[in-house]
């Protein structure tokens, strides 16, 4: 029975991408290692990648023939139980592919939404990915059917077959409205709890998944929210109250963002989202160990731009310092060459990434509480100046944070 189940833990899988003629080699092997990451965190051992050029997907199979040919020798050869696509298939390509690869064929969307299944721990976050995994599956119950093989393409296809399917298929409607009914009932429940929060002003952590935002929360709330290093270790909002010096406010850890995420989780994780839409201040956690973390930045800040929070004050917090290593060659990344201990706060305040975000730059590491002094003091004085512009006559509640006290005097569990 172990034996069983570590089979399915490590599933072998190959990688497939394509490069187009707007997307170099380069970006595609950023793409395919976070691929690989995603793959590794739902369970899967990849054992192969695979790339073609492509001016446009083909209608059929995706990818060429002669590409199709090549993947399933080694499927065949190593026993690869599932092809992983990193960009979203029509069902059609999907059951097409398969039929070719004679193994699951699972395309980007896919994937994410079957880690969210496994994160998923409370019944709000299941019921949201339940949905989603539902939208995604509608379009694409046709190629579940494989015992009516015999009759696809012939006489006898509008007969018992069919009606199997549509009878599926108003199961999965029926399904889906029953979903967005609870849903919608948990976040008028979620709304209501917002409005009783009181005038609290409210910060939200958002971010690229695994930047570190829980360990963040941790460290600032002195809370144990769970975090792991992992895509997507944390799927349910958590809301913290947090004292700095005699200062409270409500402390929001979000889920983490991710390019391309799919359609159908941007709409069932809405109530996420409207906690980011209500904050008064965004925190923008950045992993600067990752080699593309600028493309991450920019991707969190598209999302926000879609949900109009662009215009929010942002304070920037680049974590991970404690694990930074510069690229041999890249003269933009420090101003030094360093052995051993790395950068001191004052060597990174005089690089390029201390001008992001007009003096709202903080670099810090969450899990050795690195320069969280300065960050207390940035969120405080935010805090503050949002509390003053509400309660003008309340001034004198509001002392001047002129020191950096240490972390046990500066932020309370409430």
């Amino acid at each position: 029975m172990l034996e069983k189940k570590q089979q399915i833990e490590y599933e072998k899988v190959v990688l497939i991408g394509v490069i187009y003629p707007q997307q170099d080699e380069e970006l595609l092997q950023e793409y395919l290692n976070e691929l690989a990451f995603l793959a590794e965190t739902a369970g899967g051992a990849v054992i192969k990648r695979f790339q073609q050029k492509l001016d446009k997907p083909n209608p059929k199979t995706f990818i060429g023939s002669g590409k199709i040919e090549e993947i399933r020798t080694v499927i065949k050869e190593n026993e690869v139980g599932a092809a992983i696509f990193d960009d979203e298939l029509t069902p059609a390509q999907q059951k097409n592919i398969e039929k070719l690869l004679k193994c699951k064929v699972v395309d980007r969307t896919y994937l994410i939404l079957d880690i969210f299944a496994q994160r998923a721990t409370t019944s709000y976050a299941r019921t949201q990915v339940e949905l989603a995994q539902y939208e995604y599956l509608l379009p694409r119950l046709v190629g579940l059917w494989t015992h009516l093989e015999r009759q696809r393409g012939g006489i006898g296809m509008r007969g018992p077959g069919e009606t199997e399917i549509e009878t599926d298929r108003r199961i999965v409607r029926d399904k889906i409205a029953l979903l967005k009914k609870k849903l919608d009932k948990i976040d008028k429940q979620m709304g209501v709890q917002r409005g009783n929060r009181g005038s609290l002003v409210r910060v939200a952590l958002v971010g690229y998944t695994n930047v570190g935002k829980s360990s963040l929360m941790n460290g600032l709330s002195k809370s144990e929210v769970f975090a792991e290093n992992k895509l997507f270790a944390t799927l349910d909002t958590t809301v913290r109250k947090v004292v700095i010096r005699n200062l409270p406010f409500l402390l929001t850890d979000t889920v983490g963002f991710i390019r391309k995420l799919p359609t159908q989780l941007i709409e069932s994780f809405k109530s996420t989202l409207d906690e980011v839409r209500e904050a008064d201040l965004l925190v923008h956690v950045i992993d600067i160990s990752h080699p593309n973390f600028e493309e991450h930045k920019a991707s969190v800040e598209k999302t926000l731009t879609e949900i109009k929070c662009d215009e929010k004050p942002t304070i920037i917090v680049f974590n991970k310092i404690d694990i930074y290593q510069a690229a041999e060659h890249d003269e933009t990344d420090l101003l030094e060459e360093r052995q051993g201990k790395h950068f001191s706060i004052e060597e990174w305040k005089r690089t390029w990434m201390n001008k992001h975000g007009n003096d709202q730059v903080v670099f810090i590491s969450a899990t050795e509480k690195e320069n969280f002094e300065e960050l207390r003091h940035k969120i405080y004085d935010h805090v503050r100046s949002i509390n003053l512009s509400r309660y003008p006559y309340n001034n004198f509640l509001y002392p001047e944070y002129d020191a950096y006290l240490p972390s046990e005097d500066t932020d309370k569990e409430s």
